[in-house]
């Protein structure tokens, strides 16, 4: 298949494409043709797809709390959805590209727990235009965007606190929702009234049955961009 065919003859120019099948032709090997209405030519969209309008410039920010797997791709595709990336972690001997796991790993949370790898490193220090800092103070406006990746941190609370406690648009956990989950009493320990702590979106990401870090990163980043734009995210439109 090519994506060409698809995107600039199937829809964007009125044409059909992959044979007439419409815009995906035969979605299995059983022959059965997915149909559906021709795109408007005139749809602005599609000229972005194809690079021919510009784009609109963005204010849009997206902090990942806590170097970590996801972090590292979530702060990737961020930026190429644009983005400004923002890495927070209070530790800054992570954010100098130390892995001490005495600092938040086995030594803290059981030998399941261990610190970020050299991968998740490497990745991260060579993301062009990532602010990484140690507090969130000053970083966070309306169109901000806060993710804590690594619910099992000591920091998780004070970080919450300070990102309900800051402007940020919308404040969000990793976490498995048939699991306790522990940003809860972390706040409530900290004073943090329950309203505010409701605020907290837990599990965050779209329903994909998310597996590795980049998918769990992939599907946090649909459904922030579905969040922002009123949809609810899937195949229906």
């Amino acid at each position: 298949m090519e994506l060409r065919a698809v995107w600039g003859v199937g829809r964007c120019r009125g044409g059909r494409g992959l044979g007439g099948r419409g815009k995906l032709g035969y979605m299995s090997d059983s022959g059965t043709a997915v149909s559906v209405p021709a795109a408007d030519p005139a749809d602005p969209a599609c000229d972005v797809a194809h690079g021919k309008a510009r784009l609109p410039a963005s204010t849009r920010t997206l902090v990942a709390v806590f170097v970590s797997p996801v972090a590292r791709f979530l702060l990737s595709y961020a930026r190429d959805a644009g983005y400004r990336p923002v890495l927070v972690d209070p530790d800054a001997g992570l954010l100098a590209g130390g892995n001490d796991a005495d600092h938040h790993g086995a030594g803290q949370h059981g030998p399941e727990h261990h610190g970020p790898g050299p991968e998740v490193l490497d990745g991260l220090a060579a993301l062009d235009g990532l602010t990484s800092v140690t507090a969130l103070a000053g970083l966070a406006d309306e169109a901000t965007d806060v993710v804590v990746t690594d619910h099992h941190r000591p920091e998780l609370g004070p970080v919450l606190r300070d990102a309900l406690a800051s402007p940020a648009r919308w404040v969000g956990v990793l976490g498995n929702p048939r699991h306790p989950a522990p940003h809860i009493p972390a706040l409530a320990a900290l004073g943090v009234p329950d309203e505010q702590i409701a605020r907290v979106h837990r599990p965050i990401g779209l329903n994909i049955g998310s597996r590795t870090p980049a998918e769990i990163a992939l599907a946090t980043m649909a459904g922030l961009i579905a969040d922002r734009n009123g949809r609810p995210g899937g195949f229906e439109f």
